[in-house]
């Protein structure tokens, strides 16, 4: 193989921009709804924090010892494209998990459109077989039988018993006339159109109350319990609270072995990636990827989401349409498996990896900005994580469909990414300490405003705030902790710190956001961290001004100097290479 066609940069930068766009693009088919389909699947918020939580805690302990081995034993290649292979599979198993209730499941994919297609489709196939209409008597008088026990009772809303003097004083039989009908349409339904699935639940359904009914008066002490919401009070059950810990430990175990095979994957492929681009010096071209993965993510989760809309609640007795996301993502992760055979891998022969690593972690410690860095970033990622967890939860529950989720992702990258373009002027303008401030605002301006939705598309113009709260955020801090780095510790300062936020803060965050939002809600939750946030953004700005103003510069970073080549004795800094050469210089004349 030739020198230039073993060494085209631009080539490797084509095919790593691919695998990004690929890559990204699969995962955000998936991880942003992840813990919507938990919920989904049954789970509280308490269990979902705790799986959620774990899953960050191994991502960022796992993925660089792992990926630390790969290198010391040339195995990269091997196990990126063995990460990429068992990650379709093992991400494939979550939809084998069998959910709790249908009847959750069915509660949270907006039963209101839902139940307007399948109506709408009873009433045409209907007409076309010649049957005649179900009058609208039927569902009248069991409704409105529903809606006089709860006046009667003197509530309007929440649940009501209704005990056997009260069914004693009301025709039972015209409401069990009434169920009667509306089993006769659905078993008539049901041998005439293929999607059965939501009109056999509700035949199914509509048969508990009438057993009720029927036998209330051999059991006078037992009350029926109606609901007062909008949605179908029979369709609401309570299940068995061990039935909830099987289907947690069967998520768990998934999730662990997802993570513990995915994770290592994108650290793997942006190591080599770099040693690659160090060893031809053109590093400076590293640094826009990042463009092609938002990129990636932004069209993976809107197209994904609007595949999903037009769907049905089930694609089968036991599988939701949310399984979908997870079709999605192994078809983007297979293709990604076919770019990685023409991944650009360098095996360096440089030890130092864990060495800079080490020296990252002291200049964190030693240095009052570094550690003012390093508590914002990790505070920012314990707050994040309560966006990235539950957010949708409360979009859900103000009525949003999975496309104005899938939207908010995009909208929030997008702006991120236009935001780039005037990335130097703004940290001109504002300074790095200042623009921190500044994205500290919009993250509690953010974290508030969710608190206070109205509606299914009121999430959408908060998330312009993104491209400040999260992108020049890590543009202020990168600037920031360079001023004190020591030359070739850049790249591992910004690794670290990535690590303290979105693996130690995302873990402690998502533990504790779950037992907030049980006890608290989601509400409370997001202004608590709006609190917060604001309350460290006034210290961060106290102690900023307390800080001495020093910048540390050293000439020999200009040459890009090997930190193993430092030393801070007064023999090794006279031997400087100016010296040197012209040292070699006068030798060569006199020779």
């Amino acid at each position: 193989m030739s020198t230039n066609k073993q060494w085209d940069v631009n080539k490797a930068l084509a095919v790593a921009s691919l695998f990004h766009f690929l890559y990204s693009a699969g995962n955000a088919c998936v991880i942003p709804f992840l813990t919507l389909y938990f919920r989904q699947l049954g789970l509280t918020a308490p269990l979902v924090g705790i799986i959620i939580g774990i899953k960050h805690l191994i991502s960022s302990l796992w993925a660089p010892l792992c990926s630390y081995f790969a290198k010391s034993h040339s195995k990269r290649k091997v196990l990126i494209t063995g990460s990429l292979l068992c990650s379709v599979g093992t991400g494939l198993l979550l939809t084998l998990v069998p959910p709790l209730s249908k009847d959750v499941m069915y509660k949270y994919c907006n039963i209101s459109q839902q139940s307007s297609k399948t109506l709408r489709t009873a009433t045409n196939v209907l007409v076309t077989s010649g049957k005649p209409p179900l009058p609208s008597s039927a569902f009248q008088e069991l409704f409105t039988f529903f809606t006089d026990a709860q006046k009667t009772n003197g509530k309007l809303t929440g649940e009501v018993g209704i005990t056997a003097d009260h069914y004693n004083n009301r025709s039972s039989a015209k409401i069990v006339s009434s169920v009667n009908a509306i089993n006769q349409m659905i078993q008539e339904l049901e041998t005439l159109t293929s999607n059965e699935t939501p009109i056999h639940r509700l035949e199914k359904e509509t048969k508990i109350p009438e057993a009720g009914l029927l036998n209330v008066n051999s059991n006078p002490e037992k009350k029926l319990s109606v609901g007062g919401s909008t949605e179908f009070s029979l369709l609401q059950t309570n299940p068995h609270p061990a039935g909830r810990h099987q289907i947690f430990l069967m998520v768990l175990g998934a999730v662990v072995f997802w993570e513990l095979l995915a994770a290592p994957l994108e650290w793997m492929v942006d190591d080599s990636l770099y040693e690659y681009l160090d060893f031809v010096d053109a590093t400076d071209r590293y640094g826009k990827l990042w463009i092609w993965s938002y990129l990636g993510a932004s069209g993976g989760a809107c197209s994904i989401t609007i595949f999903v809309d037009q769907l049905n609640c089930f694609l089968s007795a036991k599988i939701s349409r949310l399984a979908v996301h997870f079709y999605g993502y192994a078809v983007l992760i297979t293709l990604t498996l076919l770019i990685s055979v023409f991944l650009p891998i360098h095996v360096s022969k440089k030890t130092e990896h864990l060495n800079k690593t080490v020296k990252a972690l002291n200049l964190i410690g030693s240095d009052g900005r570094t550690i003012l860095s390093a508590v914002t970033v990790f505070l920012t990622g314990v707050i994040g994580s309560t966006v990235q967890n539950f957010l949708f939860w409360q979009m859900q529950d103000r009525g949003s469909s999975e496309l104005y989720m899938g939207l908010s992702v995009a909208i929030g990258l997008i702006a991120e990414i236009l935001l780039y373009i005037f990335k130097s002027k703004l940290l001109r303008a504002l300074s790095s300490s200042g623009t921190v401030a500044l994205s500290l605002s919009c993250l509690s301006a953010q974290l508030l405003y969710y608190s206070f939705l109205w509606n299914a598309w009121s999430v959408l113009p908060i998330q312009m705030l993104c491209a400040f709260s999260n992108g020049a955020l890590w543009w202020a801090v990168n600037m920031l902790v360079d001023d004190v780095a020591s030359p070739g510790t850049e790249r591992a300062l910004h690794i670290v710190l990535q690590g303290l936020s979105y693996g130690c803060g995302a873990s402690l965050g998502s533990f504790a956001g779950g037992f907030v939002v049980s006890n608290f809600g989601l509400a409370v939750l997001y202004r608590a961290c709006s609190i917060s946030l604001a309350l460290w953004l006034i210290l961060f700005l106290i102690v900023q001004s307390k800080l001495p103003r020093q910048k540390k510069i050293n000439y020999s970073r200009l040459l890009a100097a090997d930190p193993s080549d430092e030393s801070d004795s007064d023999e090794e800094k006279e031997r400087d290479w100016l010296v040197k050469a012209m040292k070699d210089e006068n030798f060569s004349r006199n020779w």
